[in-house]
């Protein structure tokens, strides 16, 4: 049940950011092998040059999704690699049984395929979530509110993969806690667009309303 957690909690990080969580599990199995102990199938996530390529591409990202417009086109992007990582985080924090993959056909015969599975689904539902409502959000506020809410992403793809590593009994909360505050998000951006389109709409009908010549 834990392990499902971990990878749960880490597939949704991923779904905010993919490499986040990642590095998260890299850095844990290098320093903190007491917290994050990986198979040796997965030991190459915490290999110093992969470390190294997923922090130059972590501060891309970091950079492209505060950017309007451009979020968007990273969003479409993302929406391969986030899923992607989704799986890797939730495959690598599985059991050695599950994960470690020497042969391919057995890697579909004995269901190792079922955790990356499960945690690519959880990462692209946690990314769609995200797609959707950034653009409404930037509509409404002419873009101000894109590097906010992708600081905010950032923090929490942060929260939620310490919680996964150190407490995933928390899991569930973050989990709940995010989805709390997509949705509130989602909500007044969708209502101060709402309003901003009011005054048109009325200059319209009044317009309408007014007799020719």
């Amino acid at each position: 049940m834990l392990e499902f957690l971990t990878g749960s909690g880490l597939a949704a990080a991923a779904g905010m950011n993919a490499y986040i969580p990642m590095l998260a599990v890299g850095l844990a199995n290098r320093f903190f092998p007491g917290a994050m102990a990986l198979p040796d199938g997965w030991a190459w996530i915490s290999n110093w040059w992969v470390l190294g390529i997923l922090a130059v591409l972590l501060v891309v990202e970091l950079v492209a999704d505060k950017i309007p417009a451009v979020d968007s086109v990273n969003d479409v992007i993302q929406t391969i690699v986030r899923p992607t990582a989704g799986g890797l985080v939730f495959g690598s924090s599985s059991t050695a049984s599950t994960v470690a993959v020497t042969d391919p056909a057995e890697f579909f015969t004995s269901n190792q395929w079922v955790p990356i599975v499960v945690g690519a689904v959880i990462a692209l539902t946690v990314h769609a979530g995200k797609t959707a409502m950034r653009p409404a959000a930037n509509i409404a506020t002419a873009g101000a509110a894109a590097p906010v809410i992708s600081t905010i992403e950032d923090v929490g793809a942060i929260g939620m993969s310490l919680l996964a590593i150190v407490a995933p009994v928390l899991v569930l909360l973050g989990l709940l806690l995010l989805g709390l505050l997509s949705w509130s998000i989602w909500r007044n951006a969708r209502k101060r667009r709402n309003a901003d389109l009011r005054p048109a709409t009325a200059r319209i009908a009044q317009d309408d309303d007014t007799p020719n010549g």
